[in-house]
């Protein structure tokens, strides 16, 4: 992992900045101490980042688990009361990961997979625009369309336009000038470009801008608009910070409500973005997800012993870490020291950061999620892969996350089901070795995405120096989830030098360089054989 650190490094430092006013602004929004955020970013990048067996996936307080959060810190009496949810929770994660429940997270279409980054990339752009231009009403982290604050996505965007700080407003501008400028110019022109994040320049720019403006009428920025992590006099405050389980609790019939609800959500969110991340992961690696699970369990349990919220691994984190180059798990333990050793030695110097600053940073992010040729492309593919998109990006925007993804699924479970009748699916291997590894693979009449565990499995477990046949003779509907399946496996077939051989009805290709070029140059949403 250390032969990576010129990557996981500057990595780090962005998905720090992405992190620190998330993991605040969702304690906020949680009605949980501002402290017990940061105690969860910081055991999710060290201990669950250190557990899981994802290489690029960055862990810690989830937006999705907020309104929970809220709604049971005051039903159980208590914070303390809470956490012993939350550690039971871990617990409950701990025996799904040992039950193998993490095979869910591959029946999740890729369409819908696509529709959630993009619908997150447009609600994290429509969510900091207030935060760019200095309106801080509502807190960061806070994803859903009805807002704590009482306002909705749409009408807080517009009643910011009423209330901008100068101040925050220009150094955001600077910042995400800095971003681009850096992104699309200085990266290209020599290594101390890549090295050095553009995030981190705007960020001390920010900062420069704070002080040296402090005295200026119009454009000093008030603390209001400023990070705002608790500031400790001394040892002992700083210990005092840690809230610690009431486990007389626990006989709590409510307790344990919520502790299942806290494991069955944060297992789903985390699944859901180790598919999400696997498929922006450029080296195409495959998170083994019951690993995931016992990951997040442990990291929950640590985190209710010491008052942390539930950690789940969160697409924002993770696409960031992915946008900066990040290689290996380096870059999220890494992350999570930074913000173990910030909030100890330098919490002054961070409440100098304007939260525009990380607004900007937000919205690169953002946009990089959801780039408008994104839904031109899912648009060309066909209704069936275009309406599951459309239906979960607008469930994201409009209703919230979970919402999203189980409306968006339901609809791509009715256009599988109209496709698939009674066919029946299945994977048949045959290994044909006779002192090499020649693996025949023949598909069945049907392949949906129903069949993208076994399919997915079966791949990730060839071995190198492997002659493999796929047989599409009998096949008659593909679905476009398989083909970007074997379009992600060629790079790993290069890596593992396992050599291809595949015959259809269309001919027969020894090493294709393309299995989308080869079915068509134009992909659609399914591909019918016959």
């Amino acid at each position: 992992m250390f032969k990576t650190i010129k990557n996981d490094l500057p990595a780090s430092i962005v998905v720090f900045f992405v992190a620190l006013p998330l993991c605040l602004g969702i304690a906020l929004a949680s009605g949980a101490p501002l402290f017990s955020g940061l105690i969860a970013g910081i055991i999710g990048g060290i201990v669950v980042g250190a557990l899981s067996g994802s290489k690029i996936g960055v862990s810690g307080p989830a937006a999705g688990l907020a309104a929970i959060v809220l709604t049971a810190i005051g039903t159980l009496g208590g914070y303390e009361n809470f956490l012993v949810a939350v550690v039971l929770g871990g617990i409950i994660q701990l025996i799904f990961g040992f039950l193998k429940a993490g095979i869910i997270g591959y029946y999740f279409p890729s369409s819908v997979i696509k529709g959630m980054l993009t619908g997150i990339g447009i609600i994290i752009i429509l969510k900091q625009i207030p935060h760019f231009f200095g309106y801080d009403a509502d807190p960061e982290g806070d994803f859903a369309f009805f807002q704590v604050d009482g306002e909705n996505t749409f009408s807080d965007i517009f009643k910011s336009l009423k209330f901008i700080t100068p101040g925050s407003a220009l150094i955001g501008i600077i910042g995400l000038s800095i971003l681009i400028l850096w992104d699309k110019v200085l990266s290209k022109k020599g290594k101390i470009f890549q090295i050095i994040q553009g995030p981190l320049v705007a960020v001390v720019v920010g900062i420069i801008f704070y002080v040296l403006t402090q005295s200026n009428e119009v454009l000093a920025i008030s603390q209001s608009h400023l990070v705002s992590v608790p500031v400790p006099e001394d040892a002992t405050s700083f210990l005092n910070q840690f809230s610690f389980p009431n486990f007389s609790a626990i006989t709590n019939t409510e307790v344990w409500i919520v502790a299942f609800t806290i494991a069955l959500v944060a297992s789903l969110e985390t699944l859901l973005c180790v598919e999400a991340t696997d498929r922006l992961d450029p080296h195409k690696n495959v998170t083994p997800t019951n690993r995931e699970l016992l990951a997040q369990g442990a990291g929950n349990i640590l985190s209710g012993l010491v008052g942390g919220l539930p950690i789940t691994q969160v697409i924002v984190r993770s696409s960031a870490n992915i946008q900066s180059g990040g290689v290996s798990k380096m870059s999220a333990i890494i992350h999570g020291f930074f913000l173990l050793i910030s909030v100890i030695l330098i919490p002054r110097l961070l409440n100098m950061i304007p939260l525009s600053v990380l607004a900007a940073i937000l919205l690169v992010v953002g946009y990089k999620l959801a780039k408008p040729k994104l839904f031109k492309k899912m648009f060309d593919l066909g209704w069936k892969q275009s309406i599951p998109f459309f239906v979960t990006v607008l469930g994201i925007v409009f209703i919230d996350l979970l919402w999203g993804i189980g409306l968006g699924l339901a609809v791509g479970i009715v256009v599988i089901l109209m496709k698939s009748y009674q066919n029946s699916h299945f994977l048949h291997i045959e290994d044909k070795s006779n002192g090499k590894h020649r693996i025949k693979m023949t598909l069945a009449e049907e392949v949906t995405f129903f069949n993208k565990g076994a399919i997915l499995k079966e791949l990730d477990s060839l071995p190198i120096d492997t002659y493999l046949e796929i047989d599409l003779l009998k096949t008659r509907y593909l679905d476009n989830d398989i083909i970007e399946i074997l379009e992600d496996f060629l790079l790993k077939a290069r890596e593992r030098n396992i050599d291809i051989k595949l015959i259809s009805k269309r001919g027969v290709v020894e090493n294709p360089s393309s299995f989308v070029q080869f079915f068509n140059e134009r992909p659609k949403s399914s591909l019918s054989l016959s």
